[in-house]
């Protein structure tokens, strides 16, 4: 059960703090007044009344994480999330800001639809920054009006769900968005060659009786974009990237001197599409669960760097949209309460990673990829940071989602690291 506080003054002790942004880590305490960072040190003096103070020993104090990528349904779909539910899914996973996705019913597509999210979004206890339709209703015909939504609040331009099939609208997107020094985020695939699949095509699918999406209805995408951002100049940011060709033509393209950002899923790093035996539809996603081969190159890549941070893809639905066959489900799974377990067990328990590079991906990363503020630690800023135990096994169960849906294939699962408070706008989280 998440409990919160309204906690004027709050000192943590002794935590193991890692800094991501300074890239320092030292044992220390951290000094939090009306909300705001008052001093961080080894060891500070304390006398005062009136302070909260919580033993940090044993564990790590951080930012907290951010994840770009997370669809909330409101407006028009509160019986899956909410707006104050999703946050409430985001406190619970360690997330102090997240970045919502534009398509929602109606679809967020006018300086209207992006007020109506921040305003909303005041009085939550995370920061929700909206993301805008790149075309109006997401239909890949008309431009939205992107300088007035921006303006309104609106922190990058996507169709997420439905791909920018057309490359001259994609040029013409990517040109916009250039002037307002903004990403566009893709949903790469190519709609002709996924071909209705629900599943990756494979041995398993054949064997499964489900049509296949192969992995080349991503890779043609992704190949499409690099070359438009790149003869551009352009910011690109590849969502949910999950096949190992898309590694491959991200490594051609990517370098210092362009804006090619990516990401990678938590459900891409942890399954393959042999865990699909059973017909278990919450492991329906879009793109799809992909092979070994896939997975390695996607752990591979984010441990190397070549993939700049972690998002969710947070996909609520109810339980009719999953209790039904595989070929009927919808496509998608929750995610943010699941998170730090899944990338932590997967990424350093079992692949080596350090834990300060996984934090990184969750911090630091993901703000510069929005061009959010990512210096969390400096006195005066308001306190963003989440307190974790990163040996903690534990596993995750109903009880431990806070989203209005369920639809998560980690229900049941062991997982490594475990989130124990949050700070996040004057409000204070025990999980």
């Amino acid at each position: 059960m998440m409990k919160r506080k309204n906690l004027k003054k709050v000192l943590l002790k002794s935590g193991r703090i890692i800094d991501p942004f300074t890239k320092k880590t030292f044992k220390g305490d951290i000094l939090i007044e009306n909300g705001k960072i008052s001093k961080i040190g080894s060891a500070i003096p304390f006398k005062g009344k009136g302070y909260e103070v919580i033993n940090c020993s044993g564990l790590v104090v951080t930012h907290g994480f951010c994840d770009i990528h997370v669809h909330f349904r409101e407006p028009g779909r509160e019986d899956k999330e909410t707006l104050e539910s999703g946050a409430n899914a985001a406190i619970a996973g360690g997330f102090t800001q997240v970045c919502t996705m534009a398509n929602t019913n109606p679809v967020i597509d006018s300086p209207e639809h992006i007020h109506y999210i921040v305003s909303k979004s005041e009085k939550l206890p995370i920061d929700i920054f909206p993301i805008g339709a790149v075309s109006k209703n997401q239909e890949g015909k008309d431009l939205t009006e992107m300088l007035l939504m921006q303006k309104n609040g609106a922190i990058a331009f996507s169709d997420d769900g439905i791909p920018i099939q057309n490359a001259q609208f994609m040029k013409l997107a990517l040109t916009y968005s250039k002037m307002l020094n903004v990403p566009i985020m893709n949903h790469a695939e190519d709609i002709f060659l996924r071909n209705e699949g629900v599943m990756n095509a494979s041995t398993t699918s054949n064997n499964l009786g489900l049509k296949g999406n192969s992995s080349l209805a991503e890779a043609i995408m992704v190949y499409r974009d690099l070359i438009l951002a790149t003869s551009m100049n352009c910011k690109l940011h590849l969502l949910h990237l999950s096949t190992k060709e898309s590694v491959d033509l991200l490594k051609q393209f990517k370098s210092s001197k362009n804006s090619i950002t990516s990401e990678v899923s938590p459900h891409h790093l942890y399954f393959v599409d042999e865990d699909i035996d059973n017909f278990n539809t919450n492991l329906k996603v879009g793109p799809p669960i992909r092979g070994k081969n896939d997975r390695k190159a996607l752990i591979q890549a984010i441990k190397s760097g070549l993939i700049d941070c972690i998002a969710t893809d947070h996909a609520p639905h109810t339980i009719e949209d999953k209790e039904t066959t595989f070929n009927d489900a919808e496509f998608g799974m929750i995610g943010l309460e699941s998170c730090f377990g899944v990338v932590n067990r997967v990424l350093v328990k079992e692949n080596g990673m350090s834990l300060k590079s996984l934090i990184e991906k969750l911090t630091v990363n993901p703000r510069k990829v929005m061009n959010i503020d990512a210096n969390l630690f400096a006195v005066g800023k308001q306190a963003q940071i989440t307190i974790f135990d990163p040996n903690q096994k534990w596993t995750f169960e109903n009880k431990h989602i806070q989203s209005k849906s369920s639809n998560s294939p980690f229900i049941g699962k062991e997982l490594t690291g475990k989130i124990k408070y949050i700070l996040s706008k004057n409000q204070f989280f025990t999980l």
